[in-house]
């Protein structure tokens, strides 16, 4: 999940907690705020009732009376208690054989030397008639306010975000590894954002440069090697021709002979590899999809007979390669069926197939081989990386990173399953410029 997600998930989350929280405390506040309210309106009732008294005398207001609908009572008496009160409290009446809850305020005060009682009432009912109203109320707003909320913070996100996006499109999606090319600031007033992208620029150049040190030791060692390479063999062939040669030197002279060749092999493939990923190669070949398994059918014509393989090829005619270099495709598949003899067991199988789905373009090579460990999967494409159950075979460790670099400079997608004691499948998905069907 990107981080911009996350951050709106959780925004939502955390307020989504709120308005629970609020919605169950919503009737206690709001009774608590009514009760307030109207203890603050009987307060004041009262106290303009006692400067009117004050005014024009108490006996005039010696009454009980109560509202039409009983929702508010009034009542001023003589009092007949000692003790002062000054109370708002909850208490019932009964009024015309019905019993009320009223909200009550008592206070009790001396005019003239006589006590009286003074009681102004609301009904609990129409107090709390008010609750359901004002909680609705107060959710709609509630509710309101999160949308609003919700919607600030994925604007400013996103807004925030930004240079993070940038950083990640520009330095790390947007480049071929490990090409990076020159460097463009990102521009950003995050402190944090800035200091990562100069860390990203400083961590591409150490990488770029390594690679190219690399790629250049491995070309330059790969050439000069080849010369002094070439200069044992032509000894080694010259002295073959010596009458004087005993059997027993001969043997060994094979043998380094047999050593030659390998590290021969071995800076050849090296060089190619390094060729390959300094894009020395052009890709403008065009060239049919069958007639390219055709011709490495008929360099491993022989191998297939000698361990009896079974060789199957299901490629359509009509699937043309466009703008790719033949040499490269031809190692490249080269490679994996040799492979995939080489770890074949006697009697086995291959199989190629061809699909094209969902504009899509892939070829299978399917073995019925040894299969691959699942702990080697991951490493499988590594140089000079030799599988545990290949260690028997003859082999260098660099044809499968030959395969990558190949299908890297084509924009190639390999997908490698395999099975232990079962085979392996070796999927190549073309990219839809590479591929071009042609009508029959």
């Amino acid at each position: 999940m990107k981080l911009k997600s996350k951050l709106t998930l959780f925004n939502a989350i955390s307020k989504l907690v709120i308005v629970t929280l609020f919605v169950l405390l919503l009737p206690f506040l709001i009774r608590n705020i009514n009760r307030s309210f109207t203890d603050t309106k009987l307060q004041k009732q009262k106290n303009k009732l006692l400067q009117i008294i004050k005014t024009s005398g108490v006996k005039d207001y010696l009454y009980a009376t109560y509202s039409p609908l009983k929702e508010e009572y009034y009542s001023l008496d003589e009092d007949s208690l000692d003790e002062n009160l000054d109370t708002i409290k909850n208490e019932k009446r009964k009024i015309e054989g019905d019993t009320i809850f009223y909200r009550i305020l008592s206070y009790n005060f001396t005019v003239d030397k006589k006590s009286y009682l003074l009681e102004i009432g609301k009904s609990i009912g129409s107090i709390d008639e008010t609750a359901t109203p004002l909680q609705n109320l107060a959710f709609e707003v509630l509710v309101s306010l999160i949308l609003l909320t919700i919607l600030a913070d994925q604007l400013y996100t996103t807004y925030v975000l930004k240079p993070l996006g940038l950083i990640i499109k520009t330095k790390l999606i947007g480049n071929k590894f490990p090409n990076f090319g020159s460097y463009n600031k990102v521009e950003t007033s995050t402190s944090d954002f800035r200091h990562l992208d100069i860390s990203i620029h400083k961590m591409i150049q150490t990488i770029e440069g390594t690679f190219q040190k690399e790629r250049e030791f491995i070309s330059n060692a790969s050439h000069e090697l080849m010369t002094p390479i070439s200069i044992l063999q032509s000894k080694i062939e010259n002295m073959f021709e010596r009458e004087d040669i005993v059997d027993e030197l001969k043997a060994r002279l094979l043998e380094m002979q047999k050593i030659l060749n390998r590290l021969k092999s071995i800076t050849k493939t090296l060089l190619l590899i390094s060729q390959i990923e300094n894009e020395q190669f052009l890709k403008e070949d065009k060239i049919a999809l069958s007639e390219l398994f055709g011709e490495v059918y008929d360099e491993i014509s022989i191998r297939l007979q000698d361990k009896n393989i079974s060789y199957e090829a299901n490629i359509p005619t009509n699937w043309v390669l466009i703008n790719v270099n033949k040499f490269l495709l031809f190692n490249l598949f080269f490679n994996l069926i040799n492979n995939a003899i080489k770890y074949n067991h006697e009697n086995g199988g291959i199989k190629i197939v061809a699909n094209h789905e969902n504009n899509m373009f892939s070829i299978s090579i399917i073995d019925t081989g040894i299969g691959i460990n699942a702990g080697d999967l991951p490493f499988i494409f590594d140089r000079f990386k030799k599988l545990r159950q290949s260690l028997k075979y003859d082999s260098f460790g660099l044809g499968l990173p030959i395969v990558k670099s190949i299908a890297t400079f084509h924009a190639i997608t390999i997908e490698v399953t395999s099975e232990k004691d079962k085979g392996s499948t070796f999927k190549l998905i073309f990219p839809k410029e590479v591929i071009e069907p042609l009508a029959h």
